[in-house]
């Protein structure tokens, strides 16, 4: 997806950036900012790649593929553990959207010793599995005294009632299982780890040392058509722009669906008014090291405050 030029071709800066996540509401900021122009209004013509499950925005960084990405913060504290010489520039989640969706007239959950005796679903080996044993671990509940049933991509086991709490990102398929389950006349509710203590980042902007020390205006440039794209398309009164821009590109979400992940997408990004889009939660960020220490993700401290910000 080459972005759109304002500019004359030689007098543009070209970069390429690689998400995460296929092109779909998570990305809603990025697909706004290509667009719309705000990357050429800066003399930046940015190739904005698709991700997915087998893309990895930081393998891209150090080989020169990319200068810019999204990954998650396990992601990038695994990398930088081996010594990978990626730096932070922007948190796009103020609140991580994976959550558990449950039907709220089969089980309560008011505190979280409601957890007990309940089929909770992770998948093995992923950040879910990470932030649920963190959640028990941290509020004195014992492994043994849930069950933990493994996921996969098909969501029968929850539809069929055999798992009581199911792993979705509450932006993206925690809407559409809702609005299905919600027609079949089953509330829902989503048990979200941020309100029981756990604050583990999610996706943030990336790029390398090298690509901030030869060429910091660039970055600058970068993050500043970023911000602006994103604060743009999350404003409530761009939301018909924004869905227009994410449509052309995820085809096969019904508008309407899209609309209410938009919605999701928001407050997650920008919980309250005050909220500065992109900012650097570096609690969040040291709680999210101390979980994957403490779980032997890592095999030590990697100081993850000093990559956190292009000043680094």
């Amino acid at each position: 997806m080459p972005s759109g030029c304002a500019k004359k071709d030689k007098e543009m800066t070209k970069v390429s950036y690689r998400l995460k996540w296929l092109f779909n509401t998570s990305v809603a900021g990025d697909i706004y900012a290509d667009v719309n122009g705000f990357f050429a209004k800066e003399g930046l013509e940015v190739e904005v790649k698709e991700g997915g499950p087998e893309r990895d925005a930081i393998k891209e960084l150090e080989m020169g593929h990319a200068q810019f990405g999204v990954a998650s913060a396990d992601q990038v504290i695994r990398a930088v553990s081996k010594g990978a010489p990626i730096v932070v520039l922007a948190q796009l989640f103020q609140a991580n959207p994976l959550q558990w969706i449950y039907r709220s007239d089969e089980i309560k959950i008011d505190k979280i010793e409601d957890l007990k005796g309940k089929t909770i679903g992770i998948t093995f080996g992923g950040n879910d599995e990470t932030i649920m044993k963190a959640l028990l671990s941290k509020n004195g509940i014992r492994e043994e005294e849930v069950k933990f049933y493994s996921v996969r991509y098909d969501y029968t086991p929850f539809y069929e009632k055999r798992v009581s709490l199911w792993p979705v990102y509450r932006n993206a398929e925690g809407v559409i299982i809702g609005g299905k389950l919600d027609k079949a006349k089953e509330p829902v509710s989503f048990f979200d780890p941020d309100n029981y203590g756990i604050h583990f980042v999610a996706n943030s902007v990336i790029t390398t040392k090298n690509m901030i020390k030869q060429h910091p205006e660039t970055v600058n440039k970068f993050v500043s058509a970023l911000t602006k794209a994103w604060n743009e398309a999350l404003y409530p009164a761009n939301s018909d722009k924004t869905i227009e821009a994410i449509h052309r590109f995820d085809k096969d979400t019904p508008v309407d669906i899209i609309r209410k992940q938009l919605e999701i997408t928001r407050q997650l990004m920008k919980p309250s008014g005050n909220t500065v889009f992109g900012a650097i939660d570096v609690n969040a960020w040291k709680q999210t090291e101390r979980i994957m220490l403490e779980q032997k993700l890592i095999p030590a401290p990697v100081d993850i405050e000093k990559r956190l910000g292009k000043e680094k």
